[in-house]
């Protein structure tokens, strides 16, 4: 019987005992001539330790059972009410149970999303990766039949554009996985907010005059924030990238800066199409390509710029302007003491 199996019953049995007996004795001492009185005393007493030893053996029993749930919950039952348990210090071990069992249920569930976004992920990236490669192989084939020199360096051409857009993919990847591992480090210095739109702006400044589009730049005097310049510039010259891209031959950007007693706000708009309303609420996702996206966009330019901003206190969203074309508003917010 595994109630006697427990040597604290086992010792508060023997002690009962040896209360029963002493009880005897001294009634048999003290009332030697009134056989009632003693056998009444020593019926109240075996009484009260049967008593005892019944609600012990139901406090056990609820301990056990109670055992037997946390034994169930370890081997991945889920589906456990710990609502029976009522008394005392018993319903608070059960209270700490279900939290354990609540904790462990949420972390379960979470690992497993991970696991599979971690699974698409690479699905994704392998993709990615495939496709630009395999363009690359066909082009290196091509180079190698080719005898016209002129198609060589045009073949050639086309395969330091592929190379650097895989040089980009690899970097943009390594930058996220680095922000989700934790790793990244982000300085905490002040940013001038015109340097930055400068450098930002410098890698698009071909594209843009091949394009035949303006920048008109409204930024407020002394306007910067506490951050990391190289990761911020990053993340505007992504937004700045797919505005462009996004705006029409001759079309135009603006870049207003401001910043006041809360935070430092970027307001990126331009007169372009406009974003899709079905692909707003996923412009932000990895991997994720609008209606609208080009041939060669990969889907995480923009999802790389949010966890950039996100990770220095900041926030990011978009949105269609009335007059027509889209609008990013990046917002870095300041430390409140």
């Amino acid at each position: 019987m595994g109630f006697l199996r427990n040597r604290e019953i086992k010792n508060q049995i023997v002690v009962s005992l040896v209360l029963l007996i002493f009880t005897g004795g001294m009634g048999f001492f003290f009332f030697p001539d009134n056989h009632a009185g003693i056998v009444c005393m020593v019926f109240c007493s075996f009484a009260m330790c049967l008593a005892w030893l019944i609600f012990t053996k139901k406090r056990f029993d609820r301990l056990k059972s109670l055992s037997a749930d946390a034994d169930r919950m370890l081997h991945g039952e889920r589906n456990l009410n710990f609502t029976n348990y009522q008394e005392g210090e018993l319903a608070i071990l059960a209270n700490e149970v279900e939290k354990l069992l609540l904790r462990l249920t949420e972390q379960s569930d979470t690992l497993l999303k991970e696991k599979r976004y971690l699974s698409d992920s690479l699905a994704d990236i392998s993709h990615q990766l495939r496709t630009p490669l395999t363009s690359l192989h066909l082009l290196l084939t091509r180079i190698q039949e080719t005898g016209d020199e002129r198609e060589k360096r045009r073949l050639a051409y086309q395969g330091v554009q592929i190379l650097g857009r895989i040089d980009w993919l690899v970097d943009a990847l390594l930058k996220i996985s680095k922000i989700d591992a934790g790793t990244a480090v982000f300085a905490k210095e002040r940013v001038d907010a015109g340097r930055l739109v400068e450098k930002a702006l410098e890698p698009l400044g071909i594209p843009m005059e091949l394009r035949e589009q303006t920048v008109v730049r409204e930024i407020e005097e002394q306007a910067g924030f506490m951050g990391d310049a190289a990761w911020t510039m990053e993340a505007l010259g992504n937004i700045l990238k797919n505005c462009m891209e996004h705006t029409g031959q001759g079309g135009t950007l603006w870049i207003h800066v401001s910043e006041n007693h809360l935070y430092t706000e970027f307001r990126i708009e331009d007169n372009g199409s406009g974003i899709d309303p079905e692909d707003l609420p996923h412009l932000f996702e990895r991997f994720y390509k609008g209606k609208d996206a080009s041939d060669s966009s990969v889907g995480i330019g923009l999802a790389l710029s949010r966890m950039i901003v996100c990770a220095q206190n900041g926030t990011l969203k978009a949105e269609n302007r009335m007059q027509g074309g889209a609008c990013f508003l990046m917002r870095f917010y300041k430390n409140i003491i």
